[in-house]
């Protein structure tokens, strides 16, 4: 049978001492670092960074500016030591293999002074044979971390002509004419983005272990989805054994639906020599539960078992989950230009979520009951789509579980961000091909996976951006041999990968793209990325004069709540251009804040203080982002989705997230869950007139009621009308348009406001509230907040009240961390809406009083 034993740190299963790192000692960063040339202790997997931090030799690298003074370690060369003892059954096996998930990114990798191998890529597994260099006692595994920067630089300085990066160092640890991220196969957001700092580190990130056999390896194991409908589901199933010694064998699949009871189960007896055998088996699932994406169904998963027994019983059991489901992206043409939507089960899905970038800079600190926390965020605002953005990591098994579990779609990137890689070279395109390989083939089993990109913004940043246009002024042959790359890794070999491997999903070279044909960044055709509203400083109004077949990225910043804040910069320290606050804000290289307050000012009063601001940029933010994606869903079929940027963040600190750091929802989250319901009313005002519109993701054709009031900011209602509206399956019909005389008459602008509501069933399952001027023009009156507090055993009633309307309320308790199920309302007058406070930390009742606070866009709290 096949043994496997952790080398991770504190690992059971052998005696294995603990793993230990230092700096080398001939790095020219040794000099007068001394005490950091001894061993000391590490954790596996892990990273340079959190184990210095550990070892309490530098500073919490997110706190205050600490980050400045710790760019040395990444232009530093390091080492891990395991000592480890082998037991005798372990030393007689056959096969013995020491297997590494992942090393980021440069090393050599030496067991008992004999190098195994180097690597260069942070993204690769590697499976190294060991037999014969094992011994009984005192083994010692030895993994040398070299510096990406060092290694690459030279060669990049001696370029003639170099190729564009994404962000330069702003410590001048590289040169800002010599990038070297987009030459390393390494996380590019290591080295800083316009969302997180730069920490270029290096560790062994995955986990290590020893895996020894003398009967038999599952090599392979690959559900091919052949026919998969409401009748049947008709599967081949392939298994792949690799055999370290001629045996009699017996295969068995077992496959289990979702309530764990048994559908099929084959046998089959086996006479191998050694070696791999590849055995397939035709399953058919008559009647099948099938896995639909969250809002469309259940999010069924079959467990398929495989079991290999020899005369002295199972030598190998692993289990497979599989969710049965049919996939395609659709791009015919239409009077558009053409399509860009998902088709799940027969069923057009319009796409609602948000790119996902990685949840730390250290991904070993990343914990899966963290990682469900913000997937089941996405969930619960009725996300159905997360897009795993090309500048971080593919991530881990777990990741792609809880997706399945949970109905959330993966349009997976390859891990390329942005700027211009040396595609053109052989060996980096063979490196990226072995790398292309393992993933796809680990990742083919997840139901959840739906489309594999080649990568974020490169074909755009080539067209768009002025990068081709430059380099074929400079240098128009490597011009042209530079984009021949591109073409050739992007456009057709990671497309054979995804092809032969990838069990049928479907592949797109770039986001956005047209798949190369024509220009890439076409609201007609292919994907669409919009960052003329908050890059390019235009005003939110513009959303609504976008519409995409499909928009991949658009966003606006935020600052994260109080709590999370507080974690890293020092209230004396919270102010909108401190060197702290700087620090953690990394658009336009910490100028950021300028362009969050240009927004605010634009609709919005100006910051009384540090925390309005921050409040005022969350309600700027969640606004602004419905507004877009309420226009998306609008134009529907003519637009299929809409992710904005983005849902997570990598540390606690200023960016475009709806979900932060700790796991905290902004205003905009609150927003989401609203906008992204099953069923809404979509009603915005653009150029003097108002346009209705009633959006189903529902599979039924509904009767809606829907109720248009226009009234003062008392609640005197002036104007009101009820209409009855079928409401077709998958749909969205415009059923109203008002210009502003019609609604208003001779009222008075900055005191009347139009409120939308759609009742299915008698309940309201939807508002739209409709302002005709921006609120900093709003003559709003003194709302008359009350909240009133009481005891519901395990949770708190708070009962939110007031007389006149109240725009963005917003509800914290200072100091004390709360969850709330809603917030980021808006009140009518004399509206009564009950939340259900949840408490950490057994604050008493008396606690929430005390802390409780109200803000509305009106006035400073």
């Amino acid at each position: 049978m096949t043994s496997i034993v952790s080398l991770c740190s504190h690992a059971d299963g052998m005696q294995a001492r603990d793993w230990q790192f230092r700096l080398l000692p001939s790095d020219p960063q040794a000099a007068g670092r001394a005490a950091l040339t001894e061993w000391h202790a590490a954790t596996v997997p892990g990273h340079v960074h959190t184990d210095l931090l550990a070892a309490k030799l530098i500073a919490d690298p997110y706190q205050e500016h600490e980050e400045a003074g710790l760019q040395w370690i990444g232009n530093a060369g390091w080492e891990y030591r395991l000592r480890f003892d082998v037991d005798a059954a372990t030393l007689a096996r056959a096969r013995q293999q020491l297997v590494l998930d992942g090393v980021d990114t440069f090393a050599d990798i030496w067991l008992n002074g004999v190098k195994l191998r180097s690597t260069a890529n942070a993204f690769r597994s590697w499976r190294l044979n060991v037999r014969g260099m094992l011994k009984a006692s005192g083994n010692v595994l030895l993994v040398q971390l070299h510096t990406p920067i060092g290694r690459m630089l030279p060669a990049v300085q001696a370029m003639p002509h170099k190729l564009q990066g994404n962000y330069p160092s702003p410590y001048g640890d590289e040169p800002r004419d010599a990038m070297t991220a987009n030459f390393v196969r390494k996380p590019g957001y290591h080295y800083g983005w316009d969302w997180g700092p730069r920490f270029v580190t290096a560790g062994i990130w995955r986990p290590v272990r020893l895996e020894t056999g003398d009967v038999v390896r599952l090599a392979g194991l690959h559900v091919q989805q052949l026919e998969v409908n409401a009748e049947r589901a008709r599967l081949n199933v392939q298994c792949s054994l690799r055999l370290d010694r001629a045996a009699p064998l017996k295969l068995q699949l077992t496959l289990l639906d979702p309530d764990g009871r048994q559908v099929r189960s084959v046998t089959r007896l086996l006479a191998m020599p050694a070696g791999v055998q590849r055995e397939q088996f035709a399953l058919q699932v008559d009647r099948p539960r099938r896995w639909f994406p969250n809002g469309y169904g259940e999010a069924a998963l079959y467990t398929l078992l495989v079991q290999v027994s020899d005369a002295n019983g199972v030598v190998l059991e692993q289990r497979r989950r599989v969710g049965l489901r049919s996939v395609e992206l659709r791009r015919a043409r239409d009077q558009w230009g053409r399509q860009f939507h998902f088709v799940v089960n027969g069923i057009p899905v319009f796409a609602k979520g948000a790119n996902v970038i990685p949840f730390d800079m250290f991904p070993n600190r990343v914990s899966p009951a963290a990682m469900r926390g913000i997937l089941k965020s996405a969930q619960a605002a009725n996300m159905n789509m997360l897009r795993n953005w090309g500048g971080g990591y593919y991530e881990c098994e777990e990741f792609y579980d809880i997706a399945d579990e949970l109905g959330l779609m993966v349009w997976q990137d390859f891990m390329f961000g942005g700027g211009v890689v040396p595609a053109y070279d052989a060996r980096f395109r063979s490196n990226v091909l072995f790398e292309a390989v393992q993933q796809v083939r680990r990742l083919r089993e997840h139901a959840c996976v739906v489309l594999w990109c080649g990568n974020n913004e490169e074909e755009t940043a080539w067209k768009d951006w002025g990068i081709g246009a430059k380099l074929k002024a400079e240098a128009p042959e490597f011009a042209a041999t530079v984009w021949d790359g591109y073409v050739q890794l992007f456009g057709t070999l990671l497309r054979k990968v995804v092809a032969k491997h990838g069990g049928g999903m479907g592949y797109l070279s770039s986001s956005p793209s047209n798949d190369l044909d024509g220009p890439a960044n076409d609201s007609n055709n292919g994907d669409k990325h919009y960052w003329d509203v908050w890059a390019g400083s235009k005003p939110v109004e513009e959303y609504q004069r976008e519409t995409p077949r499909f928009m991949s990225e658009f966003g606006l910043q935020a600052w994260p709540v109080a709590a999370t804040i507080d974690s890293v910069i020092a209230r004396k320290h919270q102010q909108i251009d401190s060197l702290q606050v700087r620090a953690h804000q990394k658009f336009l290289a910490g100028a950021g804040n300028d362009r969050i307050l240009h927004y605010i000012r634009a609709n919005y009063r100006e910051p009384a203080s540090f925390a309005d601001f921050v409040y005022l940029s969350q309600v700027m933010q969640a606004e602004g982002i419905e507004l877009a994606s309420l226009h998306h869903r609008a134009s529907m079929p003519r637009t299929m989705g809409s992710l904005y940027w983005q849902l997570n963040d990598v540390w606690p600190g200023a960016s475009w997230a709806s979900v932060d750091y700790y796991g905290r929802w902004k205003a905009l989250q609150f927003h989401t869950r609203r906008f992204f319901a099953p069923v809404i009313i979509a009603a915005s005002r653009d150029g003097g007139v108002t346009r209705a519109t009633l959006v189903s993701d529902s599979q039924q054709t509904q009767i809606g009621e829907l109720r248009m009031r226009v009234m003062d900011l008392h609640g005197r209602c002036l104007r009101e009308e009820t209409e009855q509206h079928v409401m077709r399956p998958v749909s969205a019909s415009q059923v109203g348009s008002y210009c502003d005389d019609y609604l208003l008459g001779q009222l008075d602008p900055r005191r009347h406001v139009v409120v939308f509501e759609l009742a299915l069933g008698g309940q309201m399952v939807s508002r739209s509230v409709v302002y005709f001027v921006a609120a900093k023009e709003l003559d709003l009156p003194e709302p008359g907040l009350h909240a009133e507090l009481s005891e519901q055993g395990d949770h708190v009633r708070l009962e939110l009240s007031c007389k006149a309307l109240a725009r963005a309320v917003w509800v914290e308790f200072e100091g004390l961390d709360v969850e709330l199920s809603d917030n980021a309302l808006t009140l009518l007058p004399g509206e009564r809406r009950v939340l259900r406070v949840s408490r950490a930390g057994g604050a008493s009742i008396a606690d929430l009083r005390r802390c409780l606070k109200l803000r509305h866009v009106g006035a400073a709290a």
